[in-house]
């Protein structure tokens, strides 16, 4: 494909997003968001970075979900300064490897990078993965547990019908001194406990959704400086945009309703976001 023809294609491509939401009054953060699968389909990441910023989020997270994509994002974030990595197995990675030591040993060292802010996803995932595949799923969970303290980094937790677990996991091993429940997706009870054991709360596009009430009400039982926000870009769009691709300059509507749901003034939420990001992430 020539230059011109890749650069239509890329245009149209952009084309399929959804219109760019009223700018935020603060800046704030993508939380986890995954360029590589941008630049997979062909697409530039610094067209999504540089739309982010126009709209007031400034700073995003791209987060690893096997080796190659870890790779990819510690390259993003030197390349790119608003953007910090994490690396990791995401959970249903785990029970497909061949050799899960050596991937996990792959994980340790780019851990070490200093553009690695955090380590995950890692977690557990029992909606797509079988009985066979949870013991290793479990103990590639426990050594990225390990991994986040011996490295003094926060971990990035994947819970998908697994919220009991993940908790008896964590409080088997000691959880780190900073854990981020990646789109959680638990409700008002699940929150509770997330929240006493001062994990962070990272909400995404769902909390929109007409039918995730029990979404809202865990945001509204959330302390501010336990929240943060995400895409997971490109899934999970908000609200009114659902079923088209998702990007970081989105993440304005989902700020405002999670200040509605808060009833907090919405450039309260904004701060309050961007300072929690900055703790757990460090500076850009």
């Amino acid at each position: 494909m020539t230059n011109d023809r890749a650069a239509r294609a890329a245009e149209r491509r952009w084309e399929s997003f959804p219109p760019a939401p009223e700018a935020l009054p603060h800046p704030v953060l993508d939380s986890h968001t995954h360029l590589d699968i941008v630049a997979q389909d062909g697409g530039d990441p610094a067209t999504q970075i540089d739309a982010a910023a126009k709209v007031g989020v400034d700073r995003l997270v791209q987060v690893g979900v096997d080796v190659a994509s870890s790779r990819w994002g510690v390259a993003c974030a030197t390349d790119h300064a608003a953007v910090v990595a994490t690396v990791a197995l995401h959970p249903n990675e785990a029970p497909r490897l061949s050799d899960l030591d050596a991937a996990l040993a792959e994980i340790a060292a780019l851990a070490q990078d200093p553009r690695v802010r955090g380590i995950g996803e890692t977690g557990l995932d029992f909606f797509r993965t079988g009985e066979e595949g949870l013991k290793p799923q479990e103990r590639s969970f426990r050594a990225h547990i390990a991994l986040a303290k011996r490295v003094g980094k926060p971990l990035v937790i994947h819970d998908r019908d697994a919220h009991a677990d993940i908790l008896r996991v964590l409080d088997d091993e000691g959880a780190p001194e900073t854990v981020v429940m990646h789109c959680f997706s638990g409700d008002e009870v699940f929150a509770a406990e997330c929240v006493r054991r001062g994990f962070v709360l990272s909400f995404a596009g769902t909390v929109t959704f007409k039918n995730a009430p029990q979404l809202r009400a865990a945001a509204a039982l959330t302390p501010p400086e336990q929240i943060l926000v995400e895409t997971d870009a490109p899934y999970l769009t908000p609200m009114p945009h659902r079923g088209r691709p998702n990007a970081s300059y989105l993440i304005p509507l989902t700020v405002r309703a999670l200040a509605e749901a808060k009833g907090m003034p919405l450039a309260e939420m904004c701060h309050a976001i961007s300072d929690t990001g900055n703790r757990v992430f460090g500076p850009w």
